[in-house]
């Protein structure tokens, strides 16, 4: 949904009455005009279903679970990784499905080394390639993003390992730089190596405090039993979906292609099934797991620091809108000036297009996440539960703090890759 619209700046603020309730209500010409008396208008681009019945069974899931976690959260009660009887059926399921990955290449190795008078070379080689697209994938560092190390950065990796103890982890070995608004963290090659990724266009929108805070979520999911992203169940889920598209019905059949589609009947509800059973086993926990990265966040940087990048996430639709502005005006004019390139102070202009926000808009999408009550996709909470999980047990201080020293090194240490960043923006567009 999109919730910015003009242009960036200080926006002229005129006033109207509501045409529902006549109350007197505000118009920022950048933002959506709603009344907050009652609430018309108040989510004008409601989006529609996912496509697809597995996506839209996903958020349904991910909405009811998210809401029952969040009822026991407000009851007292205190969110904690477990291994229950779900895990340990997760498990069974994705091993089985390893079981006949393993299966196959046993058996393209018979058939290739006994050759079964040429017919079992071919089927050998058959085997052998759809066994390779069923392998286990190990993560790779990106390509295309700047990579730091230790020696790279050093006061940033100090952070990092400050707030991995209170996150009950060890810090990451890699960091890498991306143009999104957005960060995260995963394993690569297969002695399972950590990554952070950290999006410059969301760091820079954010004060030290809050970074420590995300620092704090995106670590808290080492160590908080989200085993959908694992090595096991999550390869078990991508071998699922790979086995589903090679027996997805031809659009448009031939009389051949019909026929086919209808002996794959049965195959593709068992995969259905299966895919949707793993989706039911291991979502609960994966919804427990980002509550307890948020808590995570709240120990390292404070329970304001956590609730306000919540409050962030609200609006990053905003901080895209003005980012894809700047590409568009570029593309426009593919021109700078002899002292001033046009990426040059792209991230001061997006902090002061952030703080010019009015607290109206963060309220609109506020009432707007309750009323959808839908998550972010089909992994997360519902934001709006999680700012309320946040809040309904008492307040922390924070655990890690810096001081004007540390940012500036930290500052510095990330100078190179944010211009490369913010070029990249202006000249490619968000993400690129």
């Amino acid at each position: 949904m999109s919730t910015s619209v003009g242009i960036s700046g200080q926006a002229g603020e005129t006033t109207q009455p509501c045409p529902q309730c006549g109350a007197e209500i505000r118009v920022d010409g950048r933002f959506t005009t709603w009344c907050a008396g009652c609430d018309w208008n108040v989510d004008p681009e409601r989006p529609g279903e996912e496509p697809g019945r597995l996506e839209r069974r996903r958020r349904r899931l991910a909405r009811r679970y998210g809401e029952r976690l969040a009822t026991e959260v407000a009851a007292g009660e205190t969110l904690r990784p477990r291994r229950d009887a779900a895990g340990l059926a997760a498990y069974a399921i994705a091993l089985a499905v390893h079981g006949v990955t393993v299966a196959l290449a046993v058996g393209a190795v018979w058939f290739l080394v006994t050759g079964w008078g040429g017919a079992g070379t071919v089927l050998g080689l058959v085997l052998a390639v759809l066994t390779w697209t069923l392998r286990p994938r190990f993560s790779e560092l990106p390509d295309d993003q700047p990579l730091l190390t230790r020696a790279d950065a050093p006061a940033l990796f100090a952070l990092i390992d400050e707030v991995a103890v209170v996150a009950d982890t060890r810090g990451v070995d890699t960091l890498a730089v991306s143009t999104e608004l957005n960060a995260s963290v995963t394993t690569y090659g297969i002695r399972g190596r950590r990554l952070l990724t950290i999006g410059v266009p969301l760091w820079e929108i954010l004060t030290p405090q809050e970074r420590i805070a995300l620092l704090g979520h995106e670590l808290g999911h080492y160590s908080n039993g989200d085993t959908r992203h694992g090595l096991i169940i999550g390869n078990a889920l991508r071998s699922l979906s790979t086995w589903r598209y090679y027996v997805d019905p031809t659009p448009n059949p031939t009389l051949v292609e019909a026929f086919v589609n209808l002996v794959f009947i049965l195959p593709r509800a068992l995969l259905q099934g299966l895919l949707i059973l793993l989706d039911r086993l291991t979502l609960r926990a994966t919804q427990r797991a980002e509550y307890l990265a948020d808590s995570m966040a709240a120990r390292a940087g404070s329970t304001d620091a956590a609730a306000s990048i919540m409050n962030r996430f609200l609006v990053l639709d905003s901080a895209e809108t003005m980012l894809r502005r700047e590409t568009n005006a570029q593309q426009v004019s593919r021109r700078g000036t002899a002292d001033r390139q046009p990426w040059q102070g792209l991230w001061e202009r997006l902090r002061a297009h952030m703080d010019s926000v009015p607290q109206s808009e963060y309220e609109r999408q506020r009432r707007a996440a309750t009323l959808r009550g839908q998550s972010v996709d089909a992994t997360h909470p519902p934001t709006h539960l999680r700012h309320q999980c946040l809040l309904a047990v008492p307040p922390l201080p924070a655990t890690v703090t810096t001081d004007a020293g540390t940012e500036s090194r930290i500052a510095a240490e990330l100078a190179a890759p944010a211009t490369t960043a913010a070029q990249r923006i202006v000249k490619h567009g968000l993400g690129h």
